[in-house]
């Protein structure tokens, strides 16, 4: 089903779906308008997968404040779309799972280093890239190297990286370049169910399926120079590694767990939804405040998961070149979250108040002067870390005074452009790998399925994305990065 409503062009980064659209509503009326961060080449694959009509349900949200937004990657996701971003009133408003994702902080963390790529001659990446692979559990239902007992998953589930970081692993310093610091402090170990705590036990530090991975990256590009010396970067052909995973079946548990009593919430409290994948509670309902503690121990399971993999990464160098992490400078650039909930201090109509801001898809681009971010980067913004497929680049970008229009927010990634259903009926997984390799990019997948599934092809192109982010100024860009080898989950 593609969209056919209204989208009227604002200017070139930016459309519209006005109040007036009456949509698949029934008796229920937009309560603000939706945006749609695109440009007119977008336009069209937008439109087919129906996505604009999630951003338009979303206005119907009770106490929506400002816009229902949407990123340059949207696409059709569960409630929301993938992509989107929508506040709403403490006081009035509704928190709702389907603007978090199931896979509940999913993120993604950069890590510097000072090699240049002319450190890793001969098969150095390859070796450097099958030593990830064997330090850190991937594919689908990968489980950790370790398991932790019941206490110790506690610890993670309120006290999040510094959890890991106290037992060894990983640096004290880390902590703070983690957005939150690496933990959300309203974790509520009495919101989360047995089931979802079975399946966390043998999952922390292991990589998980789909489009998650370890990269490791050269500087292609440098946009702006002087931020990128502020984050660490310093030279065209300076390696990085990238992380992308998140809260493994621990979130996904958690979401399936709430989900079915926001489903009874909407009931008891009167609210009309079009789409019942929009599922919600007041904010500061019993219900609504049980799933904010329950995903903040979530939110919390994610940080520590990759904090344990940065661990098993710096680990992987010092192997095979034969150095310590801490002579490599293996420190983190940063750390973001593109699946959560938070409450946030917003100005709207001139004046500062909280807000529950959802973001599904998207991440936190927090401007100069925010006292969130570390001390170290406030005077350029917050580091923005969008990555490409396995097959194409990954941005470092900065937070602007300007994306307080979208809450502090921009895109994720680049976003599908095809299900993986789909990309299994293009693609072998074979075939990709070894396309790959003949343009200089090592890929160990957990299994050719995966590689199929995860193909370039089967994604927007993230230069297109990210360009539009760039335009719109809601994140600015500062460095490139290509993949050089790759661990596929």
């Amino acid at each position: 089903m593609s969209w056919n409503g209204p989208l009227i062009k604002i200017d070139d980064f930016r459309y519209e779906i006005p109040q007036s659209y009456k949509g698949e509503f029934n008796n229920l009326k937009m309560q603000t308008s939706a945006v749609i961060y695109a440009d007119d080449e977008m336009l069209p694959k937008i439109k087919q997968d129906n996505a604009p009509e999630q951003t338009a349900n979303v206005t119907v949200l009770p106490g929506i404040v400002g816009k229902s937004m949407a990123m340059p990657d949207i696409h059709w996701g569960y409630g929301f779309p993938i992509g989107g971003v929508a506040a709403t009133d403490l006081e009035n408003g509704v928190l709702s799972p389907g603007g978090v994702g199931f896979d509940i902080n999913c993120g993604v963390r950069l890590v510097r280093t000072n090699l240049h790529i002319s450190d890793l001659k001969d098969d150095i990446i390859r070796r450097i890239v099958d030593k990830m692979f064997d330090n850190v559990p991937s594919g689908l239902g990968s489980k950790a190297k370790i398991k932790l007992d019941y206490k110790k998953l506690n610890d993670v589930l309120i006290r999040g990286a510094k959890s890991p970081v106290e037992d060894g692993y990983g640096w004290e310093k880390d902590i703070n370049y983690l957005e939150e610091n690496g933990c959300l402090d309203y974790a509520d170990l009495s919101e989360v169910s047995e089931k979802a705590k079975q399946r966390g036990l043998s999952q922390v530090g292991s990589l998980g399926a789909g489009n998650h991975f370890l990269e490791i990256q050269k500087v292609e590009e440098i946009y702006d120079s002087n931020v990128a010396k502020t984050f660490g970067i310093k030279e065209k052909g300076q390696i990085t590694v990238m992380i992308h995973t998140g809260s493994r079946g621990f979130g996904h548990q958690v979401c399936t767990d709430h989900l079915r009593v926001l489903e009874q919430a909407v009931k008891k409290y009167k609210i009309w939804l079009p789409d019942k994948q929009l599922a919600c509670a007041p904010v500061n309902s019993k219900e609504g405040q049980s799933y904010l503690k329950a995903m903040a121990c979530a939110a919390n399971f994610a940080w520590s998961n990759r904090q344990l993999i940065v661990h098993w990464v710096r680990e992987s160098f010092e192997k095979i070149l034969n150095d310590s992490a801490e002579n490599m400078d293996m420190n983190i650039v940063y750390d973001v979250c593109h699946n959560i909930a938070k409450i946030e201090e917003h100005v709207i109509d001139g004046k500062k108040i909280k807000v529950c801001v959802h973001r599904k898809g998207a991440t936190r681009a927090f401007g100069p002067g925010k006292s969130e971010i570390p001390l170290k980067y406030r005077d350029v913004g917050q580091p923005v870390l969008i990555p490409g497929d396995m097959g194409t680049e990954s941005y470092l970008l900065r937070g602007t005074k300007e994306s307080e229009e979208t809450f502090g927010s921009t895109c994720h990634g680049a976003g599908r452009l095809m299900s993986r259903n789909q990309a299994l009926k293009n693609w072998r997984g074979e075939q990709v790998v070894n396309e790959l390799k003949n343009r200089g990019i090592y890929v160990h997948p957990a299994s050719f399925k995966v590689a199929a599934e995860e193909a370039p092809g089967a994604y927007k192109d993230i230069q297109k994305v990210v360009n539009v982010a760039h335009g719109a100024g809601i994140s600015k860009k500062v460095v490139k990065l290509v993949p050089l080898g790759v661990v596929k989950g």
